[in-house]
C-alpha cells in the first residue's frame, strides 16, 4: 500500500474516532437533555396543577365572598328591623311599666280599704260576742217552749179527731147522698113513638130541697103520682163538683189527718190496688203480666185468718203523690172493661174497686208522740175508718178501721193500717132499652145480678138477719168488711131527672133508701126515708 494512502487512512480512522467520540458526547448531552427535558415536563406538569387549584380556590373564594356579601346585605336588613321591634318593645315596656304602676297604686288603695273593713268587722264581732251568747240561749229556750207546744198541739189533734169522729157517726156510719145529673141531648132521643109523644125529655126528677128528692111518676093512661126519697144529701143539676167532695171531705179527715205532710216520722205508707168485677169475676189491673185487654189478670177473693177479706195475689204500687195515684187510675181506667149500648156509647161492663191502704206507726218514742198514747186505742177503733166516698149508678165508697200489721218484728214500732176503697158501680140496666145482645146481655145479666145481690146484702143488714148473704157475688164478697164491719159507709147515687130513664131512677132511689135503712152505729134521727102522694090528673 502506498504511503499516502496509509497516512489519510490513519488520519481517518483517527477523525472516525474523533466524530465517533463526538456522537457519543452528542448522545450523553441528548440524553442528558432528554433527562432535563422529561424533568422539565414534569414541573410543568406539577405547575399546570397547581395553577388550576389556585383557579378552583378562586372561584371558591369568589363565591363565598358574594355569599358573604349577601349575608352581609341581610343582616343589616335584618338589625334594622330588628331594631324597630326593640324600639316598639321599649315603647310597650314603659307603658306597661306606667299600668303596672297605676294597677300597683290602685291595689295597695284597694288593700287597705279592705284591711279596714276586716278590723271593723273583726271590731264588730267581738263587740257582737255577748249579743250572740244571748241569742243562744234564748233560742234554746224557744226550743224548749216549741217541744212543748208540739206536744200540747199532738194532744189537742188527737182530742179533735175523737170528737171529729163522734160527729162523724152521729151523722150515721152509713150515709146516702143523691146527685141528680142534668138534661143532656141523648136524652130526648127514642125510636118509641109513645115515648116520643110523652116528651121524654121533660124533667121528672127534682131536688126540692138538701135533703129530698121529687120524682113525678107521670105516664100515659095512669094518674099522676108524686114520690119523695129523703137522703142526708141531695145536689141538684146545678151544683159543682166542689160541692160533693165537701161532703165527702170530712170522712177522709180521720183517715189522713195530716199523718203524711205532719209527721213523717211515723213513716207513713200508701198503696193503691185496682180491680173490677166483670161478668162475675175479679180482675186486677195493675197485675205486671196484664195485656192491655178487655180486662187484667184474673185473681180469687179468699178470707184471711183474721176473717178479712182479700183478693189472693193482689198487685198493689206505694205512691208518694196524688199525681202518682192519679197516673194509677187512669192507667186502671183505661183497662176497665167496656162496650157501646144504645144507652151510652162508652158503656161501663164492670164494677171499679180502687183501694188506697195508708200504713203508719202507731206511736213513736218521740215527746210529742207520747201525748198520743192515751187516745191511740180510740184513734184504732174510730179515726182511721173513713168513710168510702163514690158514685154510683149506684155509687158506694167505705174505709176500714187501722188494724195492727202482723208480723212486726221483736222490738219495732207497732203499725196500723186503715183503707179508703172508692167503688164505681155499673149502673143497673134494661135490656130493651140498652139493646144489648150476645156478650153484652151476659155482662147486662151479671151487673144487675151483682147489684141485686148487693140490695140483699143491705136488705139483710136493715133487719138484723142473722145470715147475710155476702157470698151470693163476688162483688159483696170482696166489699163484705166495709158494708158489714164498722167502717164507715157513704154511698153516692147518680140519676138521671128525664122521663125517658124514670124506670132507673126509681130503682136507684130503691136502693139508696135500702142502704139508708143499715143501721150500723150510733145515727142521728132521720125523717121517713119516702113519701108517696096519690094525685090525679086534672080532667
Amino acid at each position: 500500500m502506498p504511503a499516502g494512502s496509509g497516512r489519510w487512512g490513519g488520519f481517518w480512522e483517527q477523525r472516525t474516532r474523533q466524530l465517533q467520540s463526538q456522537v457519543r458526547a452528542k448522545e450523553d448531552k441528548i440524553a442528558e437533555l432528554e433527562t432535563e427535558n422529561a424533568v422539565l415536563l414534569l414541573k410543568l406538569a406539577e405547575y399546570k396543577g397547581k395553577i388550576e387549584k389556585s383557579r378552583s380556590e378562586a372561584t371558591r373564594i369568589s363565591t363565598l365572598y358574594n355569599k358573604q356579601q349577601r349575608l352581609q346585605r341581610n343582616t343589616r336588613s335584618a338589625l334594622s328591623q330588628l331594631g324597630l321591634v326593640i324600639q316598639k318593645l321599649n315603647q310597650d315596656i314603659q307603658a306597661f311599666h306606667s299600668s303596672s304602676w297605676a294597677l300597683l297604686r290602685d291595689y295597695q288603695d284597694e288593700y287597705q280599704d279592705r284591711v279596714s273593713e276586716i278590723v271593723t268587722a273583726v271590731q264588730r264581732t267581738q263587740q257582737s260576742a255577748e249579743t250572740l251568747l244571748a241569742c243562744q240561749s234564748k233560742v234554746a229556750h224557744l226550743e224548749r217552749a216549741l217541744q212543748d207546744v208540739s206536744a200540747r198541739h199532738q194532744l189537742e189533734r188527737q182530742r179533735r179527731k175523737v170528737l171529729h169522729n163522734s160527729l162523724v157517726e152521729l151523722k150515721g156510719n152509713i150515709r146516702v147522698h143523691c146527685r141528680i145529673r142534668p138534661l143532656l141531648p141523648f136524652d130526648s132521643e127514642s125510636d118509641d113513638p109513645v115515648l116520643q109523644s110523652s116528651s121524654i125529655s121533660r124533667e121528672v126528677a127534682h131536688a126540692v130541697d138538701d135533703e129530698t128528692v121529687l120524682v113525678k111518676c107521670d105516664r100515659p093512661g095512669h094518674p099522676l103520682i108524686n114520690k119523695t126519697y129523703h137522703f142526708e144529701r141531695v145536689y141538684g143539676p146545678a151544683e159543682s163538683q166542689s160541692a160533693v167532695f165537701g161532703d165527702v171531705c170530712p170522712l177522709l179527715t180521720s183517715l189522713l189527718d195530716g199523718l203524711i205532710s205532719e209527721n213523717p216520722s211515723r213513716n207513713p205508707k200508701v198503696e193503691v190496688s185496682i180491680v173490677e168485677v166483670y161478668n162475675n169475676d175479679i180482675f186486677d189491673l195493675l197485675a205486671k203480666d196484664s195485656i192491655a185487654a178487655v180486662s187484667g189478670v184474673k185473681r180469687e177473693v179468699m178470707t184471711a185468718k183474721d176473717g178479712r177479706t182479700e183478693v189472693a195475689l193482689l198487685a198493689s204500687e206505694a205512691v208518694g203523690s196524688a199525681s202518682k195515684l192519679m197516673e194509677l187510675v187512669r192507667g186502671g181506667l183505661q183497662l176497665r172493661a167496656k162496650h157501646p149500648t144504645l144507652v151510652h156509647a162508652d158503656s161501663s161492663r164492670s164494677h171499679l174497686i180502687i183501694t188506697v191502704t195508708l200504713t203508719t206507726a202507731a206511736c213513736s218514742n218521740s215527746t210529742a208522740d207520747q201525748a198520743c198514747s192515751a187516745t191511740l186505742p180510740r184513734e184504732q177503733t174510730e179515726a182511721g175508718r173513713a168513710g168510702r166516698a163514690g158514685r154510683s149508678r149506684r155509687a158506694s165508697q167505705g174505709a176500714s178501721a187501722p188494724q195492727p200489721v202482723p208480723g212486726n218484728p221483736a222490738g219495732c214500732v207497732e203499725q196500723v193500717q186503715a183503707r179508703l176503697q172508692l167503688v164505681d158501680l155499673a149502673g143497673s140496666e134494661c135490656i130493651g132499652m140498652s139493646g144489648a145482645t150476645g156478650s153484652a146481655l151476659r155482662e147486662t145479666a151479671c151487673i144487675n145480678r151483682s147489684l141485686a145481690a148487693l140490695a140483699d146484702v143491705l136488705g139483710a143488714l136493715s133487719e138484723h138477719r142473722d145470715h147475710v148473704p155476702y157470698r151470693n157475688s163476688r162483688l159483696t164478697h170482696l166489699l163484705q168488711d166495709c158494708l158489714g164491719g164498722d167502717a164507715k159507709l157513704l154511698v153516692i147515687l147518680c140519676i138521671s131527672p128525664s122521663q125517658r130513664h124514670l124506670a132507673q131512677t126509681l130503682q136507684g132511689l130503691g136502693f139508696g133508701i135500702r142502704a139508708r135503712q143499715v143501721q150500723r152505729g150510733p145515727a142521728r134521727k132521720r125523717p121517713p126515708s119516702s113519701q108517696t102522694e096519690g094525685k090525679r090528673r086534672p080532667d
